[in-house]
């Protein structure tokens, strides 16, 4: 009997490291995989399909590099860290994973010595995907190997274990791999991955393509490099964050630069059903693969396109700082203020400010009252029992 990775979408979606929607059985899912064909790695797309937005694309990279290159030091330092850590967080939500930004925030700061950015502790989880996304992303330049790779998958299950499961680690998975969805006795198989005697050299020859095909537009690189690993699933879980990992790492070379200003990663959760509903479409093919690079650039043209309101934040926060450097701010604060620019869930009020800071209830509302009086925060004009505030608006110079 074939061991399968069972997905279900209610219970463990980490199970497998990449999953597919659940979609009604088609004639497609009838056909050939695309690695059963002969020289399926012979990829073609057509480019009548793929030239307007991939110029598209590479009109907006260098459009943001330009304006990210124009801000201050401290400015793009904290749109790279901003960036960073939402691929991180992003990247892990898309396997059905939660981790805690301020925890991936911190770990990456530290690595990269920011100083500014209110370090926090972190666990060893947290720890190790950031290490797999820094090496991806700051060590772009450096050949992939299949030591890196198995660094990578160690780094992000340091326990040996995925959830419940016990799993392979650091090393290619040496068991049959499906993707399946349904009650049980009722399972329908949405992939069957490569044979697990056929993953070394298939991994082999992807590895050697990476490294040596220079002659492939980097961009287009990164399509495909996603799209072969996934197909490959070398590994018993986390190939998924691995996949993204690898584009992150060709998008970096790219643009000749570690610094993050968007993260893709964002954007494939908001685009998750398409992402999946393509993925399993041009599995089935022989090895035109146009449908799926086309989604590609447009996805990142979207997350391109996203970074520009996060780039007014940044700004709008770094000319704040600039503003008030003078004002008499304490550490709880600053603390808070921070996290209203860079994120807040919810309505401001004293009593998540004390939980925030870990202080009296007496201790925050005369925090609070005196950011009032600076005139930095305001009360809302919300009706109820309890007073919500915001930071009060003012127009960037």
């Amino acid at each position: 009997m074939i061991p399968t990775c069972v997905e279900n979408l209610s219970y463990s979606p980490h199970i497998c490291g990449v999953y597919f929607l659940y979609l009604p059985q088609t004639s497609d899912s009838m056909a050939k995989y695309i690695y059963e064909y002969n020289n399926w790695t012979d990829f073609t797309w057509q480019d009548s399909v793929i030239n307007s937005i991939f110029g598209e694309v590479r009109l907006m990279q260098g459009k943001i590099i330009g304006q990210m290159n124009a801000l201050g030091f401290t400015a793009k330092e904290e749109a790279t860290l901003t960036a960073l850590t939402l691929d991180v967080v992003k990247s892990s939500e898309i396997e059905g994973e939660l981790l805690n930004y301020d925890q991936v925030r911190s770990s990456i700061a530290r690595r990269l010595g920011i100083q500014s950015a209110g370090l926090v502790k972190t666990n060893r989880h947290t720890e190790g995907i950031v290490e797999m996304m820094l090496d991806a992303t700051q060590r772009y330049e450096l050949p992939l190997t299949e030591k890196r790779l198995f660094g990578w998958h160690a780094a992000l299950f340091p326990t040996g274990f995925s959830g419940p499961y016990q799993i392979e680690v650091g090393c290619y998975r040496t068991k049959e791999m499906q993707v399946v969805s349904g009650a049980m006795g009722k399972e329908k198989v949405h992939y069957e991955a490569v044979r697990h005697e056929f993953v070394q050299a298939e991994m082999t020859k992807f590895i050697t393509w990476f490294n040596t095909n220079h002659s492939l537009d980097l961009l287009l690189k990164a399509a495909i490099a996603h799209f072969w690993f996934i197909i490959i699933h070398p590994f018993d879980d986390g190939n998924g964050r691995i996949g993204r990992a690898l584009t992150d790492l060709l998008l970096a070379r790219s643009e000749g630069s570690g610094e993050r200003f968007y993260s893709m990663s964002s954007q494939i959760l908001e685009e998750r059903k398409m992402y999946y509903a393509v993925l399993q479409k041009v599995q089935h093919s022989s090895n035109d693969i146009t449908e799926w690079i086309n989604w590609f650039l447009h996805c990142h043209k979207s997350a391109m396109l996203a970074t520009e309101h996060t780039t007014q934040q940044i700004l709008k926060k770094a000319a704040f700082w600039t503003l008030h450097e003078k004002t008499s701010i304490n550490e709880r604060q600053r603390k808070v203020v921070n996290m209203l620019f860079d994120k807040f869930e919810g309505k401001l009020q004293s009593s998540n400010w004390a939980k925030i800071n870990k202080t009296s209830s007496d201790t925050a509302l005369r925090d609070i009252k005196d950011l009032v009086e600076k005139g930095i925060l305001k009360q809302t004009n919300e009706g109820g029992r309890s007073i919500n505030y915001e930071l009060v608006d003012f127009n960037l110079p």
